[in-house]
């Protein structure tokens, strides 16, 4: 038996304001290496009528046609046939199947009542290794969609080890792929590489042609959607090579296909529209065609090429007419409308309103008339969501609370947060604000619970969280921020703000392996009775700041009028100015203006406090600019408070450190590396804190990655300072830090120090990076900072916004540690201390020398 899959993988859709994309995964799992879906073959017996395998035949056709609720009827059929004529084999198959057809119906009790009653049949007596080894194969699928990924971890071992004894090579590598994608949801990353290397190098070692070409595109991408693009693109040139050296033109094209998705994934969309162009469509089944149709003009709306992409509307309406009624035909019509409204935005040629809708409606139609309840509700709830972009208020609200029944009718809860969602939209259009609170609130549930979920789903159909997900959260505490809100509405803001950064990170690390460590009400105060906490929170027409003051149950609110885009723009200059070094532009008037912005209406009462250390939770683009600089007219902020960020307070144990005997791992590179320049004040540097702090020196040639690693695991040491070039970007692939050897990724952190939680259970203290940056035109490149604090595991990770190849960062983290070892006396204060004695010397008085080192996580 083969798994049955489907041929359509829609593109994610870039659509403005509040559209949700309407994408699913019609199969969770990668496709099977053969060529085309084959449904499980029952190994009938002699003794099995022909009716029962007519009954197989109809049921493969209409699976494969996505006609599930058809397919579960002539399935049901089959099983009873099988049963009746004693074959046991042939009627755990069926049932096996059956689980597949009710899965993609949404119906777990079922999928879980069919696969259970397939494996009681293959655990008796009777024995077939492959069908049970392919029926484990399902269970695994399901659990897996039902958020159990240990579990189904677990079930894909046993199938594998089954698949190794009777030597199915195909089935295995279909097995270890998603074995793959379920290690990566739980965040085993290197797990994760290591089954899909050792697959690469059985795969280049294949007879198998046909298995060789199609394993390495499926490798290629699952690569993708672990984060590894460059890899990716790598293996699917291997699968494009092999395609082409045997002719094969559907296997070229599909790899083009997916090469494509991976261009697009680093939105290098040029790369992408020539992949897909090169592709022969003619080669390829309608349901492909489509699909590669689909993505070609999303990508022209995404380059704005409007004329170009209104020229080939007439080519995908004639596709669309081939397709029989299918879930892929409503799909498609979703995809398609919901790309024409985003040319309607952008160019006068586009279809009316009702052109639209009628596209929606006929794919509601073909939805109904396949009795399929989820494609149903997605079709329902997109052309609500047209009659809110049209202004027909009241037609939305009534099919989108038609689409959400439907959606929570078969306990679909990645479609029900976004019917959720809309209705918050239309009842706060309506000014019905409580309602509208009320489901908004159920949203953010929702997705909270989905945060697996939502994470694990492939790139290649994986919900924008920027446009999906994020919005979500901001209208609501944007809803919760309305005139002067009530005390438990700055509570709920408050979390709500914690929680999208949680979520924030998951999506960074597309993996939600993140857990809450404390309780923020309970811990700032219980720990540190000087500090303040800030929650800037920029809105489309203001900036909202909600602050938490030691020893105060009750939040205060802040808002000052100002544009999001003013804010961001101030931003951006600002930053562009200092890492530009411009002459005259550092003369404190941007600084001055974003600390009004923040801080203007709340210095009385920080204080009237005795506030010492501010914490800020900082939102967007506030990340990439250091808080220490603001100016209130006289001062920076560093010359008053002691001052440090978090990502969420959630994440950090906030405790005083332990001094004792302070004991550092320190490792740099002074010598040029991978096309990055010396760093001529490394070796100084680190001598410097060696006479501070007893220290092991991994120098150059010494600091390999390897030797970190052993260093970590031999040796408990509180201190790792790393003075080396390092990015900090919004994409985890182009995260990392340098040893000598090679680049360290985000992702490998937790990994090159896990011996450590094993070996020495104590966290490291505080990480160091004093000679990192963020990426330049990344506006969210400071996620990668925080990635790293938390990824890192430590409680405390001091770190650059930008690099500063000179005397002063040795001077500094002198000065810092030198305060460190000192009793009483903090990280957050000994960095203050630090920085304010380089801003009294004359030559190192601008922000430019001192601001960018930012203390992250646990303050004490």
């Amino acid at each position: 038996m083969s798994i049955y899959i489907s041929k359509i993988k829609l593109l994610r859709i870039a659509v403005q304001r509040h559209i949700s994309i309407i994408i699913l995964i019609v199969f969770f799992l990668v496709a099977a290496i053969l060529p085309h879906a084959a449904f499980g073959k029952t190994n009938l017996h002699s003794t099995v009528s022909v009716n029962a395998e007519n009954l197989v035949e109809q049921g493969r056709a209409l699976y494969q046609a996505e006609k599930f609720s058809d397919a579960v009827r002539i399935l049901q059929q089959a099983v009873a046939a099988f049963a009746r004529s004693g074959d046991k084999i042939g009627e755990a198959t069926c049932l096996s199947n059956l689980s597949l057809a009710y899965q993609q119906l949404g119906l777990t009790k079922e999928a879980e009542n069919a696969i259970n009653q397939s494996l009681n049949i293959l655990q008796s007596p009777i024995k077939n290794p492959e069908v049970l080894a392919q029926a484990l194969d399902v269970q695994g699928r399901l659990l897996y969609l039902q958020g159990q990924t240990e579990k189904a971890v677990d079930i894909w071992q046993q199938a594998a080890d089954i698949y190794k004894k009777i030597n199915e090579t195909s089935k295995l590598t279909r097995n270890r792929v998603n074995s793959a994608q379920a290690l990566q949801t739980l965040g085993f990353f290197r797990q994760a590489e290591h089954i899909l290397e050792n697959l690469k190098q059985s795969l280049l070692i294949e007879k198998d042609k046909s298995i060789q070409g199609t394993g390495l595109r499926q490798l290629g991408d699952v690569l993708r959607l672990v984060g590894n693009f460059s890899q990716s693109q790598q293996v699917l040139e291997q699968s494009l090579k092999f395609a082409a050296n045997a002719n094969y033109k559907p296997m070229v094209s599909e790899t083009l296909i997916s090469l494509a998705k991976t261009a697009r994934a680093q939105q290098n969309y040029q790369a992408a529209l020539n992949y897909l162009q090169k592709a022969d469509s003619s080669s390829l089944p309608s349901s492909v065609r489509i699909d590669l149709l689909l993505n070609q003009f999303n990508l022209l709306l995404e380059t704005k090429q409007y004329t170009t992409a209104t020229n080939l509307l007439p080519q995908i309406q004639a596709e669309l007419d081939k397709l029989p009624p299918s879930r892929i035909a409503v799909y498609a019509r979703i995809n398609l409308a919901q790309n024409l409204v985003e040319l309607r935005e952008n160019t006068k040629q586009a279809p009316s309103w009702v052109d639209i809708a009628k596209i929606l409606a006929r794919s509601e139609s073909v939805a109904v008339s396949l009795q399929d309840s989820r494609a149903q509700s997605y079709a329902t709830g997109t052309l609500a969501w047209v009659y809110e972009q049209a202004g027909q208020l009241t037609d939305a609200f009534k099919l989108t609370e038609k689409a959400l029944l439907l959606a929570q009718n078969i306990n679909a809860y990645d479609i029900i947060y976004q019917w959720q969602w809309q209705m918050g939209r239309l009842l706060k259009a309506k000014g019905d604000t409580q309602s509208a609170s009320a489901y908004y609130s159920q949203a953010v549930k929702v997705l909270q619970s989905l945060r697996t979920d939502l994470v694990a789903i492939n790139s290649d159909v994986q919900f924008s969280f920027r446009e999906s997900v994020e919005p979500v959260y901001r209208e609501y505490v944007e809803l919760l921020l309305q005139t002067q809100a009530t005390k438990d509405n700055l509570k709920e803001a408050r979390l709500i703000i914690e929680s999208l950064q949680l979520a924030e990170l998951d999506n960074f690390f597309r993996s939600a392996c993140l857990t809450a460590k404390v309780n923020i009400d309970v811990a700032v105060d219980k720990e540190d009775s000087s500090a303040a906490v800030i929650y800037p929170i920029i809105l489309p027409d203001r900036l909202e700041v909600i602050l938490k003051l030691p020893g105060e149950n009750n939040l205060r609110q802040y808002t000052t009028r100002v544009p999001q885009q003013e804010v961001e723009s101030t931003i951006k200059q600002l930053r562009e100015d200092i890492q530009e070094f411009k002459v005259g532009a550092d003369k404190q008037t941007q600084y001055q203006k974003i600390y009004q912005w923040l801080l203007q209406q709340a210095q009385t009462d920080l204080q009237n406090s005795k506030v010492e250390t501010l914490v800020f939770v900082l939102d967007g683009e506030l990340r990439n600019i250091p808080m220490s600089a603001l100016y209130d007219g006289k001062q920076y902020l560093i010359e008053k408070y002691n001052v440090a960020v978090s990502p969420s307070l959630q994440l950090f144990d906030i405790k005083k450190l332990q001094r004792g005997q302070l004991k550092a791992l320190t490792g740099g590179l002074s010598e040029a590396r991978f096309n990055y320049s010396k760093l001529n004040y490394v070796e100084t540097e680190l001598q410097q804190i060696k006479s501070e702090v007893s220290s092991t020196v991994l120098l150059n040639k010494q600091f390999t990655s390897l030797a970190f690693q052993n260093q970590i695991s031999e040796n408990a040491y509180p201190i790792v300072h790393l003075a080396t070039h390092g990015q900090f970007s919004s994409n985890p692939d182009k995260t990392y830090i340098l040893a000598y050897d090679r680049p360290i990724k985000v992702n490998e952190l937790n990994q090159l120090l896990q011996t450590r939680d094993i070996n020495q259970p104590d966290l490291i203290e505080l990480l160091v990076l004093s000679a990192c940056q963020t990426a330049t035109g990344d506006d969210r490149a400071a996620l990668g900072l925080a990635g790293v604090a938390v990824r890192a595991g430590a409680r405390s990770t001091l770190a650059s916004l930008w690099n500063i190849n000179d005397a002063s960062t040795a001077t500094l983290m002198s000065q810092f540690y030198s305060y460190l070892t000192q009793p009483n006396i903090s990280k957050a204060q000994a960095l203050r201390r630090a920085q304010l004695q380089l801003l009294h010397q004359e030559q190192y008085a601008m922000p430019y020398y001192w601001a960018p080192y930012i203390l992250v996580g646990n303050w004490l």
